[in-house]
């Protein structure tokens, strides 16, 4: 990846997105359901695009917002559907084209007080609040954002009953109803003026932000942050989160500053990724370069996306911290410090996570769940309580409540966050001296990723091979211990492989949208064994391919 000459800087005033004609586009521009980058696509996050490229636009949206609604009539699903935006330009226009179709179609629909935004978390938590001890009226909910993506993006997530991402034959099926309603030029979708929606019978108002905060004491030891008087800073990016740590200052008494208030559709006072692009992700060391400069005049600062459903730590010791370097720390925190845990409560991670955290969960003794990238395989084990904390790689983690029982199914940064002040209040360490502590019990991991170049045919080999093909038994000096094309955890499938040895490993996953695969990897062994790993990877994925 080539560093863009701007990357870490603010970006010029003639780089800015243009709010006014990207709203307009959403609302005049109609996809080509014929051209498959303009159709509905529901990727691990929901469908997203930009109104600039017709891949989100009105009619995507009344389009989805329709499916949802056959959905929910299919499935039995009458309680109500929690509704939550981003501060992202097209989350509004894109929030009124969906309550029309959903009031117009007799949806019990719960939009935020004093139409604030609504971070992911908080509405996970709205749905799991309802469902509590209900097996019939259940809730479901939409977020509509795109996460840390550009401004000019937009994105559109349904979570189901179970508060988390829906799983791929949900969004699947919503998807092909979304796609045969374009195709049909709209037709048989119902809806109302927005007017009408807003003032409907159906559509009640939720205190989203005050009975998410006011939970919180319940998941995070707030007496211990405020008794050790932990001076935080945070930086909202300018997402769904930025009334909420004002309020969760206020409501738990803490020593903690809002760095940045501002809401701005064009996001102007973030400094760009590694690519040129603004950004607004905390896991970004480019995109966090204000928050990053301002770390030593507090005891831990930290960020959280567009959304709020990824976290970025700073720590005065180590600066932004990796995900992964974060994820071990948590849990190795975690299950010494929640003793109404489960003793039987695992671990879940992806496979492309850390095997520090491996290391870590046999130190604490506890079962690792092992799935493919998606927080949607981790929603049910989070629900039932069976894994204590389930994290992504991309920064991405929740963990149960401290009694041991559901708080999110969904991502959610603010909980995270607000463990790093914890954490340094309990254990007297922020959280990168507590991981230097277990590098130097564990071992000090490097990791990367690199792409190599793959037709069609051989992604599509990639994404379908079995353990049986590959034939090396050696990996940069190592013996190989696994090869994968299931998840260990939940049977599912990788699309791709992996291979493992005790102090190393790789991935190989095919791109999306390029003619590239992807190849993660990882050693406890220093740089040389890990460019080692590198390169015998593309040589042994070749051989397969």
């Amino acid at each position: 990846m080539s560093l863009h000459p701007l990357a870490g800087k603010l970006a010029p005033s003639d780089q800015l997105v243009n709010v006014s004609k990207l709203i307009t586009a959403y609302f005049t521009e109609k996809p080509d359901p014929s051209i498959a980058a303009q159709r509905v696509a529901f990727g691990t996050s929901g469908h997203r695009g930009s109104s600039f490229k017709r891949s989100f636009n009105e009619d995507h949206v009344l389009a989805i917002s329709q499916a949802i609604c056959l959905y929910r009539e299919k499935e039995g699903i009458t309680g109500p559907l929690f509704l939550g935006i981003d501060s992202h330009a097209l989350s509004e226009p894109a929030f009124v084209s969906s309550l029309e179709v959903l009031s117009a179609n007799g949806v019990e629909v719960m939009i935020s007080t004093n139409d604030e935004y609504v971070p992911t978390p908080a509405l996970s938590h709205a749905i799991i609040v309802h469902n509590q001890g209900r097996k019939t009226g259940l809730a479901d909910g939409i977020v509509i954002t795109p996460s840390h993506n550009p401004p000019d993006g937009g994105g559109f997530k349904y979570n189901p009953t179970n508060g988390g991402p829906a799983d791929g034959h949900i969004t699947k099926w919503i998807e092909n109803t979304a796609n045969d309603i374009l195709e049909g030029q709209l037709k048989g979708i119902k809806r109302m003026p927005f007017e009408q929606a807003r003032k409907a019978a159906t559509t009640h108002e939720y205190d989203f932000l005050n009975t998410y905060v006011n939970d919180l004491e319940n998941v995070i030891n707030m007496d211990a942050i405020r008794g050790a008087g932990i001076r935080m800073g945070v930086d909202p990016l300018g997402g769904a989160g930025v009334n909420y740590w004002g309020a969760i200052g206020e409501r738990y008494k803490l020593d903690l500053t809002v760095l940045n208030k501002d809401v701005d559709l064009t996001f102007r006072f973030m400094t760009l990724d590694w690519d040129g692009k603004i950004r607004m992700d905390p896991s970004s060391s480019h995109a966090m370069q204000s928050l990053i400069a301002l770390r030593n005049k507090y005891d831990i600062t930290f960020a959280c996306d567009t959304d709020h459903d990824r976290h970025g730590i700073v720590t005065n010791s180590a600066g932004l911290m990796l995900p992964n370097h974060y994820l071990a720390t948590s849990i190795d925190y975690l299950f010494q410090n929640r003793p109404d845990w489960s003793a039987q409560a695992a671990i879940g991670k992806t496979l492309v996570s850390s095997s520090m955290i491996d290391r870590v969960a046999n130190k604490i003794g506890r079962k690792i769940y092992e799935v493919p990238v998606g927080f949607k395989w981790f929603a049910d084990g989070l629900f039932d309580g069976s894994l204590g904390f389930a994290g992504e790689e991309s920064a991405g983690a929740s963990f149960l409540r401290k009694d041991g029982s559901v708080w999110t199914t969904d991502k959610d940064g603010l909980a995270p966050a607000l463990l790093s002040a914890e954490m340094t209040a309990v254990t007297g360490k922020d959280p990168g001296e507590i991981y230097a502590d277990l590098t130097a019990q564990l071992g000090s991991p490097q990791s990367g990723r690199i792409d190599a170049a793959a037709t069609p045919e051989q992604k599509a080999k990639l994404s379908k091979l079995s353990p049986e093909q590959v034939q090396s038994d050696m990996l940069a000096g190592e013996k190989i211990t696994n090869v994968l094309t299931k998840a260990p955890g939940n049977d599912a499938a990788i699309g791709g492989l992996k291979v493992t040895t005790e102090n190393g490993w790789f991935a190989a996953r095919p791109s999306g949208t390029e003619d590239i695969y992807k190849i993660y990897a990882e050693s406890f062994k220093g740089e040389d064994h890990l460019q080692a790993i590198f390169d015998e990877a593309k040589e042994l994925v070749s051989s397969v391919l």
